[in-house]
């Protein structure tokens, strides 16, 4: 499982023309499984999530995580984040975990996420238009095996 954090001054979800999702300064995490992946690990990447110290602290040194500024956490699912382009121009989504899969993960990840922050979501297999004004900007990818 893949997690693309960003750091956000502000992030929100639409989905026919619909606000499903909408943060002010907080993380934006875009989060994608595998087929091989374990249940067992969902809590484990929430966690690294919910503490990952990418925020300021009072020197401007990033030291602090969302849970020490209580910020909220936007959480987006994306199969694409297992785009293989080893071959050919065309990305393949062959190792992305199954849709129903996928979305007892996502929504098992978003469950975990919430005993350290708010969370909003978009909307699992929509059509999202998400829009970000990135802050820094951090991005950072946490894998799990």
């Amino acid at each position: 499982m893949k997690a693309l954090l960003q750091r956000v001054q502000q992030a929100s979800v639409t989905v026919d023309g619909v606000v499903t999702g909408e943060i002010g300064q907080g993380l934006l995490v875009f989060v994608g499984f595998k087929n091989d992946d374990v249940e067992s690990s969902i809590a484990s990447l929430a966690k690294k999530v919910a503490h990952c110290r990418i925020f300021d602290d009072a020197n401007g040194v990033m030291n602090e995580s969302v849970i020490d500024q209580q910020l909220p956490i936007l959480s987006i699912s994306q199969f694409t984040l297992y785009g293989d382009t080893k071959k050919g121009h065309r990305p393949s989504y062959a190792s992305a975990a199954k849709a129903e899969i996928a979305l007892r993960f996502y929504q098992r990840f978003n469950q975990e996420l919430r005993q350290f922050s708010p969370v909003e979501a978009g909307v699992f297999g929509a059509d999202m238009k998400v829009h970000l004004v990135n802050d820094g900007p951090v991005t950072i990818l946490i894998e799990m095996d």
